[in-house]
């Protein structure tokens, strides 16, 4: 059993020491613990200082791509050096490096695939009220679009099964924490999540230059990855509330016009008339979304083969996943990796 901590990093040379540090080399049930650290373009020393701090991986961008973009290469980093179980974590050492036991436990005893770590907001000191409030607002949404009852949604402190690994498909170039469990929730992962200790940050978060700016592209993001994944409920309730508008003005020319006084009110049917038909164009659009969307999991479904027969896990249609990896097999009969 491998389990590979990743941390993606922009200009961490400072704070990336302690984080790494932090993180256990032993954990009850995991035969391997390694780190791989993602530098997404980093302009100063962070790939040096991770190799000088002792870590296994680095994995390097040549120009910036944000967060869910490395985020991304390093679950494929992961998933090609062999990790059963992949942590997330920041560099900037917000979540506690002991607390990955506790984290990747559920996923051991086999009852998760994705575990969440709930920093506890609402007991944080450093957290303001309103920042507070928003967390609280903001998991609340999620978990109503994900159907995923998790307190703290854009936790980045997660692990993660390989299994669920091969399935995620993260597109978002913002977090890739709302994405993955609206993504989770339809693929109907089982979520835990474990209440976790945090470290204070010694600095301003770089996702994001201000709390409204972080609020809209979170929103953005959310209604993206709803549409994204569930265009027919989202386009049939746009179009039914269209449609619910348009009759209001058709039934008052009806009223009107059954009472001797239609002719002054032709307006309100033309005006009725033209929202009915967009209400009906935007509910065939979500029928041909949906079908779109049908078609995207067929390509999920390939791209996840593929990723299996890249890593020798499935050949001729045989999916061998829970069979030792070629790798592992070699090992064990003394042969060299």
């Amino acid at each position: 059993m491998k389990l590979i901590v990743q941390i993606p990093c922009f200009n961490e040379e400072h704070s990336l020491p302690r984080t790494v540090a932090d993180i256990p080399r032993r954990i009850e049930g995991v035969d391997e613990v390694e780190i791989l650290v993602i530098d997404d373009g980093s302009s100063d020393r962070t790939s040096e200082v991770a190799r000088a701090a002792g870590v296994d991986h680095v994995v390097r961008h040549t120009r910036n791509r944000g967060l869910a973009r490395a985020f991304r290469t390093g679950l494929d980093a992961c998933l090609r050096l062999g990790a059963d179980i992949i942590v997330n974590t920041d560099a900037d050492n917000q979540y506690a490096g002991h607390e990955i036991p506790n984290l990747v436990r559920p996923i051991l005893e086999g009852r998760a695939d994705i575990v969440v770590g709930d920093r506890q907001t609402r007991k944080l000191e450093h957290f303001s009220p309103l920042k507070k409030r928003l967390q609280a607002l903001g998991s609340f949404v999620v978990r109503r679009l994900s159907d995923v009852d998790v307190p703290d949604a854009v936790s980045g402190f997660r692990a993660i099964s390989r299994r669920a690994a091969m399935r995620m498909n993260i597109v978002s170039g913002f977090s890739y924490t709302i994405e993955m469990l609206i993504q989770a929730g339809r693929e109907r992962f089982a979520i835990e999540s474990v209440p976790i200790e945090t470290n204070k940050t010694m600095r301003a978060s770089r996702l994001f230059k201000s709390v409204p700016q972080f609020i809209a592209r979170s929103v953005s993001t959310m209604i993206r990855a709803y549409a994204m994944y569930y265009p027919l409920r989202v386009f049939f309730f746009i179009g039914l509330g269209l449609s619910v508008v348009g009759l209001l003005p058709i039934l008052r020319f009806l009223y009107f016009y059954a009472v001797g006084d239609g002719g002054g009110h032709l307006q309100s049917l033309i005006l009725g008339g033209v929202l009915l038909v967009i209400g009906f164009v935007t509910f065939l659009i979500g029928l041909v979304a949906d079908l779109i969307g049908f078609n995207r999991q067929l390509l999920e479904i390939t791209l996840e083969h593929l990723r299996r027969i890249e890593l020798g896990e499935e050949r001729f249609g045989e999916d061998v996943s829970a069979k030792p990896r070629r790798q592992d097999r070699r090992m064990a009969a003394g042969g060299d990796p």
